[in-house]
C-alpha cells in the first residue's frame, strides 16, 4: 500500500515498523459541544483506513485521544456554573452516540488529557532538562529555535512561521514562537500540582506524552485533518523527537477541508452544522457515505444535493443486497456449470477495491469497484435467475467490501413483511398465473394501501416497503 506522506510531501510504500502491526494514533475530538462534520471526516476516514489495514491482516493498535480539559471546556464550564468534567463527560457521552450512529470502531484505547497529567509533566521535566523548554512564572514554554528540524511537516522555514507568532497578555516566554507545555493556574480553572507550581498542561503536549505511553516512542502514523498541520502536529514532533531522541511518527496522513456549498465551514461564516443535527434530517449513514466518497486528501462539499446523492447511492447499494437475499431464499439450489466462472469474475472487483484502496486509501476509487460489482450483480445474477450458491457467494463479497467502507451495517432493521401482505402477494401471483390482470391490480392497490410495493422478479414476487 503506498500513502501520501505530508513529512516527505511524496507517497511512500507504508511498511509497519513492527511486522505485522500498525500503531495509529489519530487525534479526536476537544469535548466541549457536539462534534460537526468536520469532525466526523477525519473520523470516518481513518475509521476505513484501520479497518483496511485489518482486512489485509494487519493488527492494529489505534489510539484516539479525548481533549478533556481546555480553554473552550472551562469557559463552557464557569458559563454553565458546572466544574469543567461535567461538560467533557457529557460531551463524551454524546460523542459516543453519534461515533456508533457513524459506524466507527472503538478505539484500542481513547485516552484523556487528565488521565496522563503524570506523563505529560515527566515529558515536560525532560525538555527542560534538555534544555528546549523553560520555566517562567508557573508556566512551561517549548523554545522552537532550539529544534533545527522545526517547521519539516509544515515545509516552512522558522522565519514564515514566526511572522503570525506573538506574545499575548499575560505571557512571559521569552520568543513569540514559544509555545505553552505547562500552565500556570489561573482562578476558576482546574489545575494540577506539578514542580513550577498548580496548572495543567497546553494543548500540544498531551498527545505525545499519550503516544508515548501507549504506542510507544515512534509510531506507525499519525493522522488528522489537515488543520493541525501546523501549529498542533508541527508542535508535537518537536516536543517527542526532542524528548525521546527518535522520530515520532513514520507516516504523516491528513485529509481536506469541509467545504459547506462550496464554501470553507467555519462559524464565522455561518455554515456550521453539527452531526447530530444533520442525522435528524438525513440519518447517519449518508453522512459517512458522503465523507469516504471522495478522495480523504480532496475538499469534500457538503450541500443539501449531496447528502441526497448519498441517500440514493446507499439505496442502490441496500436494494442489490436485499433482492440478494430474497433471490438466495427462492432460488433453485442445484448449480450450474457456468457457475464458477461467473463468481471468479465478479471475484474481480475485490482486486479492483484492493488496488484502489492501496493506492492512497482511496475510497472514491473503491466505491467505484463496489457499485460495478452491484451492476454486475443486478444484470448477470439477478436478472438471470442465478442459482442460490451464486446468490449467497455475490451477497457474501458485497458484505465484504462495504464492509471495509464501514457501510450497509443498518440491515438489521431490514422490514420483515406481515402475514397480510405476504399472503395477498401470493394470491396475486395466483391472479397473474390465471391472467385474472384485474384482480392482480387490485391486490397491488391494496398492498399499496399496507405500504408495499411490489417487485416482479425471476425468483417471484418481492414486496419492497414504501
Amino acid at each position: 500500500m503506498r500513502v501520501y506522506n505530508t513529512l516527505t510531501r511524496k507517497k511512500e510504500e507504508l511498511i509497519p515498523l513492527r511486522e505485522g502491526e500498525f500503531r495509529v494514533y489519530a487525534c479526536g475530538p476537544t469535548v466541549y459541544n457536539y462534534i460537526h462534520i468536520g469532525n466526523a471526516l477525519p473520523l470516518c476516514v481513518f475509521d476505513v483506513l484501520r479497518r483496511f489495514l485489518e482486512y489485509r491482516g494487519y493488527t492494529v493498535i489505534f489510539v484516539q485521544n479525548f481533549t478533556d480539559v481546555d480553554d473552550k471546556i472551562i469557559r463552557r464550564a464557569n458559563e454553565e456554573g458546572v466544574d469543567f468534567t461535567a461538560v467533557s463527560e457529557r460531551f463524551i457521552s454524546e460523542y459516543q452516540k453519534d461515533a456508533q450512529g457513524l459506524n466507527l470502531r472503538p478505539a484500542t484505547a481513547h485516552p484523556r488529557a487528565t488521565e496522563h497529567i503524570d506523563g505529560i509533566i515527566e515529558m515536560v521535566q525532560a525538555l527542560i532538562a534538555k534544555d528546549y523548554a523553560y520555566a517562567v512564572e508557573g508556566d512551561v514554554y517549548f523554545s522552537p529555535r532550539a529544534f533545527s528540524e522545526y517547521g519539516k511537516l509544515s515545509h516552512q522555514p522558522l522565519a514564515d512561521l514566526e511572522a503570525g507568532a506573538r506574545i499575548t497578555v499575560g505571557e512571559a516566554k521569552r520568543d513569540p514562537m514559544d509555545f505553552a507545555l505547562w500552565k500556570a493556574a489561573k482562578p476558576g480553572e482546574p489545575a494540577w500540582d506539578s514542580p513550577w507550581g498548580k496548572g495543567r498542561p497546553g494543548w500540544h503536549i498531551e498527545c505525545s506524552a499519550m503516544a508515548r505511553q501507549l504506542l510507544g516512542e515512534t509510531i506507525d502514523i499519525h493522522c488528522g485533518g489537515q488543520d493541525l498541520v501546523f501549529p498542533h502536529h508541527e508542535n508535537e514532533i518537536a516536543q517527542s523527537e526532542c524528548c525521546n531522541g527518535a522520530p515520532f511518527a513514520r507516516y504523516w496522513m491528513h485529509n481536506g477541508y469541509i467545504n459547506v456549498d462550496s464554501v470553507k465551514m467555519s462559524k464565522s461564516a455561518g455554515n456550521f452544522f453539527t452531526v447530530r443535527e444533520v442525522a435528524e434530517k438525513y440519518g447517519y449513514e449518508p453522512i459517512r457515505y458522503l465523507l469516504i466518497s471522495s478522495h480523504y486528501r480532496s475538499p469534500v462539499n457538503y450541500s443539501v444535493e449531496s447528502v441526497e446523492q448519498a441517500k440514493a447511492s446507499l439505496q442502490r447499494l441496500y436494494t442489490c443486497r436485499g433482492n440478494l437475499d430474497f433471490a438466495a431464499a427462492n432460488a433453485a439450489a442445484t448449480t450450474a456449470p457456468e457457475d464458477a466462472a461467473l463468481l471468479a469474475e465478479l471475484a474481480g472487483r475485490r482486486g479492483q477495491f484492493i488496488a484502489a484502496m492501496e493506492e492512497d486509501l482511496n475510497t472514491a476509487d473503491a466505491l467505484g469497484a463496489v457499485f460495478e460489482l452491484v451492476r454486475e450483480i443486478n444484470v448477470r445474477v439477478l436478472e438471470t435467475g442465478a442459482s442460490k450458491a451464486v446468490c449467497e457467494d455475490s451477497a457474501a463479497l458485497l458484505d465484504e467490501l462495504c464492509g471495509v467502507l464501514g457501510l450497509l451495517y443498518r440491515r438489521k432493521s431490514v422490514d420483515v413483511p406481515s402475514v397480510t401482505a405476504q399472503t395477498l402477494a401470493e394470491e396475486r401471483g395466483e391472479a397473474r398465473k390465471a391472467k385474472d390482470w384485474a384482480r392482480a391490480d387490485a391486490i397491488r392497490e391494496e398492498l399499496k394501501a399496507l405500504g408495499y410495493a411490489v417487485e416482479d422478479t425471476p425468483q417471484g414476487a418481492k414486496l419492497v416497503r414504501i
